[in-house]
C-alpha cells in the first residue's frame, strides 16, 4: 500500500465512527464489522422486524452495542436507511429498516 493510500485509509477511519472515546486504531475494525452484520442481517430479509438481543445473538457485541450501530445506519455515510421501531411489550421495542434495495449491501462487502 503507498503511503498516501495508507494516510486516505487512516482519514476514513477517523470518520467513519463518532464519539469522544472512539480510537480508530482500536475500534474501527470491530465496529466496522458489527455495523456490516447489523446491515446484513436488518436487509435481509427486508422489512423483518428484530429485537436486540436477537441481532446481538447474530451478530455478536453487546445490547449497547447493536443499538449503537442501528443507529449508525440512519447517517447517510452508512447508508441513511430509514429504520422504524415501534414498542412490543414492556420495554421491548422492535427495529426494521423499511424500503431496503438490494444495490444497498452485497455479500462482497462482508468478506
Amino acid at each position: 500500500m503507498t503511503p498516501e493510500r495508507e494516510q486516505r485509509s487512516i482519514d476514513a477511519a477517523h470518520r467513519s465512527f463518532d464519539g469522544v472515546t472512539y480510537d480508530p486504531a482500536e475500534d474501527y475494525t470491530r465496529l466496522k464489522t458489527q455495523l456490516q452484520r447489523v446491515r446484513w442481517h436488518m436487509t435481509h430479509p427486508a422489512g423483518k422486524w428484530w429485537r436486540i438481543m436477537d441481532l446481538r445473538t447474530k451478530c455478536g457485541g453487546t445490547e449497547a452495542g447493536i443499538s449503537a450501530r442501528i443507529r449508525d445506519l440512519r447517517k447517510p455515510k452508512n447508508g441513511g436507511f430509514r429504520v422504524e421501531h415501534k414498542r412490543a411489550t414492556g420495554g421491548l421495542w422492535l427495529y426494521r429498516v423499511h424500503h431496503y434495495t438490494p444495490t444497498q449491501l452485497t455479500m462482497k462487502e462482508l468478506k
